[in-house]
């Protein structure tokens, strides 16, 4: 079973101002819009669709920011067979496989939409990152321990621990973190009183991986904004805000992808 996490999505009244901060600032280009007016953009690996916001996508959750994750699959019929021996009841849909889209789409145990794609979402597959790069995702669940079960058996993502080893021995801890060997995706608990931690349902922010990580927060200063990230924290300095409130983290040291493996600036 070969599972990837490789797009996000996300709903925007206005996508245009936020498709030119991601080239411009972050590097991504553009690879296609849609005539009512979308914009798909890449770093390569990722998929980074903005959909302008309107009733006609009929989403669940149709507040601004970021909306989804996908993830590139083997196999469509495999991958929706163990969904359903997970969620028997589970919700799926057809997607139209077209620019910016899915194939199918599933919903998680707390219904947090996920795109699926057996073409990789139109990119070729096994390409090497380079950089800057989207590396992480941060999904805030009522229940972390059902996620996390979740997204190990229907996708096979390894439970990574190495760097929240400290915080894994204080009581209450309730956080998970998965690895696909490429990303890091934290499920944290949304009910959290730790400093920092942004009280959104579903996607809370994305990382990206990058070289010059602080002369990048000085260029976007002021475009952006830029806060330094608690000391405690092994992953990610920098928590920036693009211009439309989307919380991205900011890295060069990187993030814990698989066991006894990371992702960090001075290996792409």
């Amino acid at each position: 079973m070969e599972a990837t996490i490789c797009y996000i999505a996300a709903l925007s009244r206005d996508p245009e101002p936020l498709a030119r901060f991601y080239g411009q600032y972050l590097g991504l280009s553009e690879r296609g819009r849609s005539p009512e007016g979308d914009i798909t953009l890449t770093d390569g690996v990722y998929t980074l669709a903005l959909f302008r916001l309107r009733r006609e996508l009929g989403e669940p959750n149709m507040a601004e920011g970021w909306n989804r994750i996908g993830i590139a699959v083997d196999s469509l019929a495999e991958t929706e067979a163990r969904y359903r021996a997970y969620c028997p009841r589970g919700t799926v849909v057809r997607e139209s496989g077209a620019l910016g889209h899915g194939e199918l789409r599933i919903y998680d145990p707390e219904c947090k939409p996920i795109s699926l794609s057996e073409r990789n979402f139109g990119l070729p597959r096994g390409k090497q990152p380079g950089l800057p790069r989207i590396a992480h995702m941060a999904l805030n669940a009522l229940d972390p321990e059902t996620s996390f079960d979740f997204y190990r058996t229907v996708f096979g993502f390894r439970d990574l621990r190495l760097a929240h080893a400290e915080q894994f021995k204080k009581p209450g801890y309730r956080n998970r973190h998965v690895g696909d060997g490429h990303s890091n995706m934290a499920i944290q608990a949304f009910y959290n009183d730790r400093p920092g931690h942004e009280g959104r349902f579903g996607i809370a922010h994305i990382g990206f991986l990058v070289g010059d990580m602080e002369g990048l927060a000085d260029r976007i200063d002021g475009i952006a904004t830029v806060a330094r990230r608690p000391a405690d924290r092994g992953q990610s300095e920098i928590r920036m805000r693009d211009p439309q409130g989307n919380g991205c983290d900011l890295s060069r040291r990187g993030w814990e992808v698989d066991t006894d493996k990371w992702a960090r600036a001075e290996m792409a």
